[in-house]
Protein backbone atom coordinates (compact mmCIF):
# COMPACT_ATOMS: atom_id res chain seq x y z
CA UNK A 1 0.00 0.00 0.00
CA UNK A 2 1.29 3.44 -0.87
CA UNK A 3 -0.40 6.64 0.28
CA UNK A 4 0.57 9.93 -1.34
CA UNK A 5 0.69 12.93 0.96
CA UNK A 6 -0.24 15.05 -2.05
CA UNK A 7 -3.75 13.85 -1.26
CA UNK A 8 -3.85 16.28 1.68
CA UNK A 9 -3.08 19.27 -0.51
CA UNK A 10 -5.41 18.11 -3.28
CA UNK A 11 -8.26 17.70 -0.82
CA UNK A 12 -7.48 21.10 0.73
CA UNK A 13 -7.60 22.74 -2.69
CA UNK A 14 -11.03 21.22 -3.36
CA UNK A 15 -12.53 22.81 -0.25
CA UNK A 16 -10.63 26.08 -0.41
CA UNK A 17 -10.69 26.67 -4.14
CA UNK A 18 -13.48 29.25 -3.98
CA UNK A 19 -16.00 29.48 -6.80
CA UNK A 20 -16.01 26.55 -9.16
CA UNK A 21 -17.34 26.72 -12.70
CA UNK A 22 -20.61 24.83 -13.15
CA UNK A 23 -20.26 21.53 -14.99
CA UNK A 24 -20.82 21.49 -18.72
CA UNK A 25 -24.29 20.20 -19.55
CA UNK A 26 -24.71 17.51 -22.23
CA UNK A 27 -24.99 18.70 -25.84
CA UNK A 28 -26.83 16.50 -28.31
CA UNK A 29 -24.98 15.69 -31.51
CA UNK A 30 -26.79 17.38 -34.41
CA UNK A 31 -26.66 15.92 -37.88
CA UNK A 32 -25.19 19.18 -39.19
CA UNK A 33 -22.16 18.74 -36.90
CA UNK A 34 -21.01 15.70 -38.88
CA UNK A 35 -21.17 14.65 -42.52
CA UNK A 36 -19.65 16.14 -45.68
CA UNK A 37 -20.42 19.71 -44.60
CA UNK A 38 -18.66 19.38 -41.23
CA UNK A 39 -15.10 19.72 -42.51
CA UNK A 40 -12.27 17.44 -41.46
CA UNK A 41 -12.76 15.77 -38.07
CA UNK A 42 -9.90 14.35 -36.04
CA UNK A 43 -10.86 11.46 -33.76
CA UNK A 44 -8.66 10.82 -30.73
CA UNK A 45 -8.51 9.48 -27.19
CA UNK A 46 -6.68 10.44 -24.04
CA UNK A 47 -4.41 7.87 -22.39
CA UNK A 48 -6.48 5.20 -20.66
CA UNK A 49 -6.23 5.29 -16.86
CA UNK A 50 -4.76 2.56 -14.72
CA UNK A 51 -7.38 0.11 -13.50
CA UNK A 52 -7.99 0.77 -9.83
CA UNK A 53 -10.47 0.78 -6.94
CA UNK A 54 -11.95 4.19 -6.17
CA UNK A 55 -13.26 4.94 -2.68
CA UNK A 56 -15.03 8.34 -2.81
CA UNK A 57 -16.11 9.51 0.61
CA UNK A 58 -13.04 8.21 2.45
CA UNK A 59 -11.96 11.80 2.78
CA UNK A 60 -9.31 11.90 5.52
CA UNK A 61 -5.87 10.33 5.27
CA UNK A 62 -6.61 7.71 7.94
CA UNK A 63 -9.97 6.96 6.32
CA UNK A 64 -8.22 6.47 3.02
CA UNK A 65 -5.63 4.16 4.59
CA UNK A 66 -8.39 2.06 6.16
CA UNK A 67 -10.30 1.86 2.86
CA UNK A 68 -7.11 0.94 1.03
CA UNK A 69 -6.38 -1.94 3.41
CA UNK A 70 -9.98 -3.17 3.32
CA UNK A 71 -10.00 -3.25 -0.50
CA UNK A 72 -6.37 -4.19 -1.16
CA UNK A 73 -7.13 -7.63 -2.63
CA UNK A 74 -9.75 -6.10 -4.95
CA UNK A 75 -7.31 -3.39 -6.08
CA UNK A 76 -4.66 -6.04 -6.76
CA UNK A 77 -7.17 -7.96 -8.84
CA UNK A 78 -8.31 -4.82 -10.71
CA UNK A 79 -4.76 -4.25 -11.90
CA UNK A 80 -4.73 -7.69 -13.57
CA UNK A 81 -7.76 -6.91 -15.75
CA UNK A 82 -7.61 -5.70 -19.33
CA UNK A 83 -9.09 -2.90 -21.42
CA UNK A 84 -10.51 -5.46 -23.89
CA UNK A 85 -11.07 -3.57 -27.18
CA UNK A 86 -11.57 -0.14 -25.57
CA UNK A 87 -8.37 1.22 -27.22
CA UNK A 88 -10.10 0.65 -30.60
CA UNK A 89 -12.95 3.01 -29.67
CA UNK A 90 -11.61 5.90 -31.77
CA UNK A 91 -11.35 3.63 -34.82
CA UNK A 92 -14.92 2.45 -34.30
CA UNK A 93 -16.17 6.05 -34.02
CA UNK A 94 -14.19 7.04 -37.11
CA UNK A 95 -15.77 4.23 -39.14
CA UNK A 96 -19.26 5.34 -38.09
CA UNK A 97 -18.47 8.93 -39.10
CA UNK A 98 -17.23 7.81 -42.50
CA UNK A 99 -20.59 6.13 -43.08
CA UNK A 100 -22.12 9.60 -42.73
CA UNK A 101 -19.79 10.97 -45.41
CA UNK A 102 -17.47 12.71 -42.95
CA UNK A 103 -13.81 13.27 -43.77
CA UNK A 104 -12.04 11.69 -40.80
CA UNK A 105 -8.49 11.53 -39.48
CA UNK A 106 -7.73 9.02 -36.72
CA UNK A 107 -5.10 10.57 -34.44
CA UNK A 108 -2.91 7.69 -33.32
CA UNK A 109 -1.20 9.42 -30.38
CA UNK A 110 -2.92 10.04 -27.07
CA UNK A 111 -4.03 13.64 -26.56
CA UNK A 112 -2.85 15.08 -23.25
CA UNK A 113 -5.45 17.67 -22.22
CA UNK A 114 -3.23 18.91 -19.39
CA UNK A 115 -0.70 20.15 -21.95
CA UNK A 116 -3.27 22.65 -23.28
CA UNK A 117 -3.63 26.16 -21.94
CA UNK A 118 -6.76 27.13 -20.01
CA UNK A 119 -9.43 28.95 -22.00
CA UNK A 120 -11.09 31.72 -20.00
CA UNK A 121 -14.36 32.86 -21.53
CA UNK A 122 -18.00 33.41 -20.63
CA UNK A 123 -19.24 32.14 -24.00
CA UNK A 124 -21.69 29.26 -23.42
CA UNK A 125 -20.55 25.74 -24.33
CA UNK A 126 -16.91 26.76 -24.63
CA UNK A 127 -14.20 24.25 -23.80
CA UNK A 128 -12.26 24.90 -20.61
CA UNK A 129 -9.00 24.22 -22.44
CA UNK A 130 -7.73 25.92 -25.59
CA UNK A 131 -7.88 23.27 -28.31
CA UNK A 132 -7.26 25.77 -31.14
CA UNK A 133 -3.53 24.94 -31.58
CA UNK A 134 -4.50 21.37 -32.47
CA UNK A 135 -6.18 22.61 -35.65
CA UNK A 136 -2.82 23.30 -37.25
CA UNK A 137 -1.06 20.36 -35.61
CA UNK A 138 -3.47 17.73 -36.93
CA UNK A 139 -4.81 19.63 -39.97
CA UNK A 140 -8.44 19.24 -38.83
CA UNK A 141 -11.44 21.52 -38.38
CA UNK A 142 -12.89 19.72 -35.38
CA UNK A 143 -11.54 17.39 -32.71
CA UNK A 144 -13.68 14.52 -31.41
CA UNK A 145 -12.17 13.24 -28.19
CA UNK A 146 -13.01 10.30 -25.91
CA UNK A 147 -11.62 10.98 -22.45
CA UNK A 148 -11.93 7.93 -20.17
CA UNK A 149 -10.96 9.04 -16.66
CA UNK A 150 -11.74 6.06 -14.38
CA UNK A 151 -11.84 2.28 -14.89
CA UNK A 152 -12.08 -0.64 -12.52
CA UNK A 153 -14.17 -0.66 -9.36
CA UNK A 154 -15.83 1.87 -7.09
CA UNK A 155 -16.98 1.54 -3.50
CA UNK A 156 -18.46 4.54 -1.73
CA UNK A 157 -17.56 5.43 1.85
CA UNK A 158 -18.63 7.73 4.67
CA UNK A 159 -15.28 8.33 6.36
CA UNK A 160 -14.24 4.83 7.55
CA UNK A 161 -17.54 3.10 6.77
CA UNK A 162 -18.38 1.58 3.36
CA UNK A 163 -21.81 2.66 2.16
CA UNK A 164 -22.02 0.33 -0.84
CA UNK A 165 -20.68 -2.92 -2.20
CA UNK A 166 -17.99 -2.54 -4.86
CA UNK A 167 -19.21 -2.13 -8.44
CA UNK A 168 -17.65 -2.24 -11.87
CA UNK A 169 -16.91 1.26 -13.17
CA UNK A 170 -16.30 3.20 -16.35
CA UNK A 171 -16.33 7.00 -16.26
CA UNK A 172 -15.41 9.47 -18.96
CA UNK A 173 -16.58 12.11 -21.39
CA UNK A 174 -16.97 12.25 -25.14
CA UNK A 175 -16.96 15.62 -26.86
CA UNK A 176 -16.34 17.35 -30.17
CA UNK A 177 -14.70 20.78 -30.25
CA UNK A 178 -15.07 23.17 -33.18
CA UNK A 179 -11.48 24.39 -33.43
CA UNK A 180 -12.49 27.66 -35.11
CA UNK A 181 -14.18 28.98 -31.97
CA UNK A 182 -13.25 26.41 -29.27
CA UNK A 183 -16.90 25.52 -28.55
CA UNK A 184 -18.50 22.13 -28.16
CA UNK A 185 -20.57 20.65 -30.99
CA UNK A 186 -21.21 17.58 -28.83
CA UNK A 187 -20.69 16.80 -25.15
CA UNK A 188 -21.61 13.53 -23.44
CA UNK A 189 -20.69 12.56 -19.87
CA UNK A 190 -20.53 8.77 -19.49
CA UNK A 191 -20.76 7.23 -16.02
CA UNK A 192 -21.48 3.50 -15.81
CA UNK A 193 -21.52 1.33 -12.69
CA UNK A 194 -22.52 -2.32 -12.62
CA UNK A 195 -23.13 -4.48 -9.54
CA UNK A 196 -22.16 -8.13 -9.30
CA UNK A 197 -25.15 -10.36 -10.11
CA UNK A 198 -24.59 -12.44 -6.99
CA UNK A 199 -21.96 -12.44 -4.23
CA UNK A 200 -19.15 -9.97 -4.91
CA UNK A 201 -16.75 -10.95 -2.09
CA UNK A 202 -14.96 -13.92 -3.66
CA UNK A 203 -11.20 -13.24 -3.52
CA UNK A 204 -8.75 -13.53 -5.09
CA UNK A 205 -10.40 -13.67 -8.54
CA UNK A 206 -13.71 -11.94 -7.69
CA UNK A 207 -15.60 -13.61 -10.57
CA UNK A 208 -18.86 -11.73 -9.97
CA UNK A 209 -17.20 -8.31 -9.88
CA UNK A 210 -14.93 -9.20 -12.79
CA UNK A 211 -18.00 -9.89 -14.90
CA UNK A 212 -19.55 -6.63 -13.66
CA UNK A 213 -16.44 -4.70 -14.73
CA UNK A 214 -16.51 -6.13 -18.24
CA UNK A 215 -20.24 -5.38 -18.49
CA UNK A 216 -19.59 -1.76 -17.45
CA UNK A 217 -16.79 -1.60 -20.02
CA UNK A 218 -19.07 -2.82 -22.81
CA UNK A 219 -21.97 -0.56 -21.82
CA UNK A 220 -19.61 2.41 -21.59
CA UNK A 221 -18.13 1.75 -25.01
CA UNK A 222 -21.60 1.43 -26.54
CA UNK A 223 -22.57 4.74 -24.89
CA UNK A 224 -19.77 6.53 -26.73
CA UNK A 225 -20.72 4.90 -30.04
CA UNK A 226 -24.51 5.29 -29.91
CA UNK A 227 -24.71 8.99 -30.95
CA UNK A 228 -22.97 8.12 -34.25
CA UNK A 229 -25.19 5.18 -35.16
CA UNK A 230 -27.90 6.25 -37.58
CA UNK A 231 -29.83 9.26 -36.30
CA UNK A 232 -29.73 8.24 -32.62
CA UNK A 233 -29.64 11.22 -30.23
CA UNK A 234 -26.85 11.47 -27.68
CA UNK A 235 -28.33 10.68 -24.25
CA UNK A 236 -26.39 10.76 -21.00
CA UNK A 237 -26.11 7.11 -19.85
CA UNK A 238 -27.58 6.36 -16.42
CA UNK A 239 -25.65 4.50 -13.75
CA UNK A 240 -27.12 2.23 -11.10
CA UNK A 241 -28.53 4.65 -8.53
CA UNK A 242 -25.28 6.54 -8.43
CA UNK A 243 -23.96 10.07 -8.67
CA UNK A 244 -20.93 10.72 -10.94
CA UNK A 245 -17.68 11.31 -9.11
CA UNK A 246 -16.59 14.97 -9.25
CA UNK A 247 -13.48 15.11 -11.42
CA UNK A 248 -11.26 16.55 -8.72
CA UNK A 249 -12.36 14.01 -6.12
CA UNK A 250 -11.97 11.05 -8.44
CA UNK A 251 -8.48 12.24 -9.27
CA UNK A 252 -7.63 12.42 -5.57
CA UNK A 253 -8.91 8.91 -5.00
CA UNK A 254 -6.89 7.51 -7.89
CA UNK A 255 -3.72 9.23 -6.77
CA UNK A 256 -4.10 8.27 -3.15
CA UNK A 257 -4.57 4.51 -3.31
CA UNK A 258 -2.05 2.14 -4.79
Amino acid sequence: MKIHFGFIFAAFSIFMGGCVSPPQTPITLSQSAVGPQAGRIGVAMTALPKLDTLVPGAGCLLCLAAASIANSSLTTHAQTLTYEDLPKLKTDVANLLRKKGTEVVVIEEDVNINDLADFDTQVPNSAKKNFAPLQQKYKVDKLLLMDVTALGFIRTYASYIPTSDPKGLLQGTGYMVNLKNNTYDWYLPVYITKSADQNWDEPPKFPGLTNAYFQALEIGKDSFLKPFIGDAPAVTPKAENSTPIPAAISGVAQNAIR
